[in-house]
Parts: structure tokens; C-alpha cells; sequence
């Protein structure tokens, strides 16, 4: 059994030194951080095995009205079931820009933090915009090498911002969550994330067609970073949580390079509250207590679908037609999301663990996002209720 026993170990560190010395070391940091940790993929609560750039408060904290409603209804069963199947943590209603009814589940609080994974891609589009009206960038259709002149790939001189933030990129990259040996993947994981994005050449014709791909958002941040001057978080503090009262100081995972470069493609850790702030801002067209902090017409492109034959997508927001409704909302791994109604002033957000089964996979929507959006609605009908 000692016999056997060595030989075990003595392969694994074998594997291990093999794998350390080969393009997927960044394994290595995926099973001490995710793996070990009893999860398949990336988790709620993992930004605290991460480096982090701190994202303040606001200096001026702006606490949510409550709803001369507030918490006066409670769930159907058959609505709570869904939470609890769902592992939600936090559930959130929004009335008329006042908390109409609010949930936590699981431990969570008013003051909880919990990765939004890909809601920040929203955040990313909303500072493109934000450096496009402050000048740093002259308009969606400025090419993307006059900032990353080293960006690799045919078509490397044609894609744009706005190509980056539609998603229309033409980058090479491959958009799988669950296996170790994606780019996306590495990209969790690697110490230094920006050589990793400028190994993905722009490979296809860009601006012609919608295809989601994390590493281009990530390419994104690292233009606007580049035009401004500044890290990401700092720019998104000065530019929307600071001016909109964001109560909670939160995070920004970062890779473990010397210079820290945000994951723009993901990973705010933030709380309920603080993420509905910036689907209240496009809601209300760019303006925050009389104050205009993003252009009116940048927002009405951002929520409009750039390809016809792509709907579900705008410009950094996720859209759906659903019951009469023109619907834009910021999503991310696991079912983190924020949907807004502007017509009903209406504004949900639900934080969790899982999405619950699959759907139909030519469907841009899993089934717990109907779900909610019904329930969203259920809820606004109770409002107007007597």
C-alpha cells in the first residue's frame, strides 16, 4: 500500500509540474480557487479569493426611497418555490424609482455583496458611452487600433468600439464556462489577462453580426482604459457610482498582474441595491436627480438592437419584446439580473446561485427569466391594486 501510496503522489506531482510549465497553468489557480472549493465553475462569493480593486462608496449615499407599499404583499407559494429551487439570494422590486418589495435568502442582507459575473458588461458599455461624451473617444465608429495598435488579426484595422460593445467584434474566442480548457476559462484565471486578449486576433469580417464573446468586452475595457487614462473602476466610480449615490463600498475583480487589470467582461461584487442604479439611469435617459450623467442618445442606441436578424441584443444590454413590453436588462452567469419595464417605471433584480433548468437552446432566454419577468409583472399589478 506505501508502494502505491508513492506512486500516487509521485504522479501527481509529476501532473502538477507539467501542468505548471504548460499554456494551462492557470489550472493550477482553478482548482485552489474554484475547484477544491466543491464548484464546477465560477460562484457567487468567489471575488473573495481574488485580488480586488475597491470600488467606493459614494460620497454623497443616496438611500432608496420606500414604497408607501413597501413589503405589504408577500409571495405565492408557487413564486417562493421558485426562489428557493433557484437558490435566490436577493429579490428585488422597484416601483416609480421607490423599493416596492424586497427579499433575501441564504444568509444575504441589504449590504451583501455577490458577483454579478456578466452585468458588468452593461457597466462597460455605459463608461464607452461616458468616454465618447467627455471626448475621450470620438463616437462608436472609431477604430479600435488607435488605441491597441498591437491588436492582432486580419481585420484588425476595421473593428470598431461600437463593433466591441454590439458584440460584433469578429474576434476568435470561444464562449464555454463549464470547460477547463476554454479561453474564457483562462481568462478567470491567468495572471495577465491582456496578453491573453491580444492572442485572440480579430478573425472575421467585423460590425455583420452578433456572436456574444466575453473577450470582447474585455477588449473593450482595455480601450477605454487606454483613452482615458485611468483604471476602469476609478473611471466607473467618478462617472456613475459616485454621482448616483451608491450606498455600499464594492469590488472589482482584477487579475494578479502588477498592474491590475480589471476583468471588464465580469465580476462587480456589489449588492442588490447599488446594481439597480444604473438600469434607473437608462431608464431615465441619462439623468440623475436633474442631472444628466450619460447622453439621452447614446442610451436610446444602447437599448435598440444593432442587427436586425439579433434582437436579444443591443449595445451592452440584453432586449426582449415580452407582453407588450419593451424590456432591457443586464444579465450574468448563474442568473444574476436586473430587468427593467420602462413603460410600468419597473425595475427587478434577482441574485442567486443557479437558473434552474435549461431551456430551449436556440432560445437567448433560459426559462427562469420569463419566469421572472411574469412575476415582475404580477407584482407591478398588485401595485395598482386598491
Amino acid at each position: 500500500m506505501k508502494k502505491i501510496f508513492k506512486s500516487i503522489i509521485f504522479l501527481l506531482v509529476i501532473s502538477f509540474g507539467l501542468l505548471y510549465i504548460s499554456d494551462y497553468n492557470y489550472l493550477l489557480t482553478a482548482v485552489s480557487k474554484i475547484y477544491f472549493k466543491g464548484h464546477t465553475t465560477a460562484f457567487l462569493s468567489d471575488y473573495k479569493h481574488f485580488d480586488n480593486r475597491i470600488l467606493p462608496a459614494s460620497k454623497t449615499p443616496e438611500p432608496w426611497p420606500l414604497h408607501s407599499k413597501f413589503n405589504t404583499i408577500t409571495l405565492t407559494e408557487e413564486q417562493e418555490q421558485i426562489n428557493i429551487n433557484n437558490e435566490t439570494v436577493a429579490f428585488l422590486v422597484i416601483k416609480n424609482d421607490s423599493i416596492y418589495f424586497e427579499k433575501y435568502y441564504d444568509g444575504y442582507g441589504l449590504d451583501s455583496k455577490s458577483n454579478a459575473f456578466s452585468m458588468a458588461k452593461s457597466y462597460v458599455s455605459a463608461l464607452l458611452g461616458k468616454a465618447i461624451m467627455e471626448g475621450y473617444i470620438e463616437s462608436l465608429d472609431q477604430p479600435v487600433i488607435d488605441f491597441i495598435p498591437e491588436l492582432k488579426g486580419e481585420y484588425a484595422s476595421q473593428v470598431t468600439v461600437g463593433d466591441l460593445s454590439s458584440m460584433a467584434s469578429g474576434q476568435r474566442w470561444d464562449e464555454a464556462y463549464y470547460s477547463p480548457f476554454s479561453v474564457t476559462t483562462a481568462a478567470y484565471f491567468v495572471k495577465d489577462l491582456e496578453s491573453l486578449i491580444l492572442n485572440q486576433p480579430i478573425e472575421s469580417a467585423p460590425g455583420k453580426s452578433y456572436i456574444y464573446q466575453s473577450g470582447t468586452t474585455q477588449l473593450l475595457g482595455m480601450v477605454i482604459s487606454k483613452a482615458t487614462g485611468k483604471k476602469l473602476t476609478n473611471y466607473l466610480h467618478e462617472s456613475f457610482w459616485d454621482p448616483m449615490g451608491a450606498e455600499q463600498e464594492s469590488l472589482w475583480q482584477i487579475d494578479s498582474n502588477e498592474f491590475g487589470l480589471e476583468k471588464a467582461y465580469c465580476c462587480i461584487a456589489s449588492n442588490a441595491r447599488d446594481f439597480a442604479r444604473l438600469a434607473k439611469l437608462y431608464k431615465n435617459h441619462g439623468k440623475w436627480n436633474g442631472m444628466n450623467i450619460l447622453d439621452s442618445t447614446f442610451i436610446a442606441k444602447s437599448i435598440q438592437p444593432r442587427f436586425e436578424e439579433s434582437p436579444e441584443y443591443g449595445y451592452g444590454w440584453w432586449l426582449k419584446k415580452y407582453k407588450g413590453h419593451n424590456v432591457f436588462m443586464n444579465r450574468g452567469h448563474l442568473g444574476q439580473y436586473v430587468i427593467t419595464f420602462p413603460k410600468e417605471n419597473l425595475i427587478f433584480v434577482r441574485l442567486g446561485n443557479s437558473k434552474g433548468p435549461a431551456g430551449n437552446p436556440d432560445d437567448p432566454f433560459t426559462p427562469d427569466i420569463y419566469r421572472y419577468m411574469e412575476i415582475a409583472l404580477e407584482l407591478n399589478s398588485n401595485v395598482k391594486t386598491p
